[in-house]
């Protein structure tokens, strides 16, 4: 064998390992991506004030168990979950809409099986009673011009403890007055925390009810943030857009 054979080979197998290496590399973020964490991005207002636009956090796969939408691109190789476990009033959930089966949605989950669920002027009843509501310091809104906008904030008590604020962004909005909604078996109830401005399960024709198979997992911890504020190709501009302070935030 003459040394531009030995060459060859070498090239051969470097670029078999390499194809290998690459390969496992793909295979290993697969798995990690379905049974363990997944990364989600924040495109709208839904969720103020838990959750911003520009807030990037990590999804656990393992919260709820597994089905099919675990997966990337849903398929349809099995119904039902997994190692099911129930998801709690209160968590952040991700799911995919039930109108469409495709589209990630992120919402707090209110209402289980079972459950009454009514909004009368603004607050939320829970099985035919109020759940506690306070006003605290109003939410500080700033837009890149610098405009302020001051919105009413309230913290919000669940009956098993799970405490959040919410926004009431317009007195007496759509969805502040609706009919009771009764939760059916192996469903939930989905609101977002800016409760003027979210298509939730208030809206039956965007969400409604959402089945269990189609929760995609709980949201965990913020691992970046940015305000958007300045362009990808804006490299000095970056320490400015980024929110330090939400790095590394539990979501709750």
């Amino acid at each position: 064998m003459t040394m531009t054979d030995n060459i060859k080979k070498a090239g051969t197998s470097s670029v078999g390992e390499n194809t290998r290496t690459i390969g496992y590399a793909l295979l290993i973020a697969l798995v990690i991506r379905a049974l363990l964490f997944q990364p989600f991005n924040i495109p709208s207002s839904s969720m103020v004030p838990t959750l911003l636009i520009g807030d990037y956090l990590f999804v656990s796969k393992y919260s709820y168990g597994y089905s099919r939408h675990s997966l990337p691109f849903s398929p349809p190789l099995f119904d039902g979950r997994i190692l099911a476990r129930q998801p709690n009033r209160g968590d952040v959930v991700v799911f995919k809409k039930p109108t469409d089966n495709r589209t990630d949605f992120i919402k707090r989950l209110i209402g289980l099986p079972g459950d009454t669920i009514q909004m009368k002027h603004g607050v939320l009843y829970l099985n035919d009673k109020p759940v506690p509501r306070v006003r605290v310091e109003d939410f500080v809104a700033r837009d890149n011009r610098g405009n302020v906008q001051r919105i009413p904030q309230y913290r919000e008590t669940l009956p098993n403890g799970v405490s959040y604020t919410t926004l009431d962004l317009i007195e007496e909005g759509e969805t502040d007055n609706t009919g009771v909604y009764v939760v059916p078996p192996e469903h939930y109830f989905m609101m977002g925390d800016n409760r003027d401005n979210s298509a939730d399960s208030r809206v039956p024709s965007v969400v409604g009810y959402v089945p269990f198979e189609n929760l995609v997992g709980k949201a965990e911890i913020i691992f970046f943030s940015t305000d958007g504020s300045a362009h990808f190709w804006e490299i000095w501009n970056w320490p400015s857009s980024i929110r330090w302070g939400r790095i590394f935030k539990w979501v709750d």
